[in-house]
């Protein structure tokens, strides 16, 4: 599998990895280098309407976490998954635009590996970026 880790819009990496747990940096929902979905997430707005915005920052979440690996490694349990979305007041569904994070990790890595969450809501992010993601993770060794 070819990884293509997002590039850092800053001085830090991607990943992090202290022995066998890794930590990812805040991962928007970019492609390419390019933010695909800014703006905030409105008061009306539907879970739905902000899918593909998180499973794309959760994807790049993933891909950071993955080049941490080392051959014959895998990601085991994800003991944190941080979701910040950038909402008005008033906007209560985190945790159901969370779900897309979650559903997504689990479609990639099994249900089981799903651990602790929170879904953040917050005036701004960078690059008024929808989403970002970190994560942290335990590694699988053989």
């Amino acid at each position: 599998m070819t990884l293509k880790v997002p590039s850092p819009q800053g001085f830090y990496n991607p990943a992090a990895r202290h022995g066998d747990i890794v930590f990812t940096s805040g991962m928007t929902p970019r492609q390419d280098g390019k933010l695909l979905f800014s703006g905030a997430i409105k008061l009306n707005d539907t879970p739905d309407q902000h899918r593909e915005a998180v499973r794309l920052a959760a994807q790049n979440a993933l891909m950071a976490a993955r080049s941490a690996l080392t051959k014959g490694e895998k990601l085991g349990v994800i003991l944190q998954l941080q979701v910040f979305l950038n909402c008005e007041p008033g906007f209560a569904a985190h945790p159901q635009v969370a779900n897309f994070a979650s559903e997504y990790l689990a479609e990639e890595l099994g249900a089981a590996s799903i651990g602790s969450r929170a879904a953040i809501g917050v005036s701004s992010l960078p690059s008024n970026a929808t989403v970002e993601i970190t994560l942290t993770a335990a590694i699988d060794r053989p």
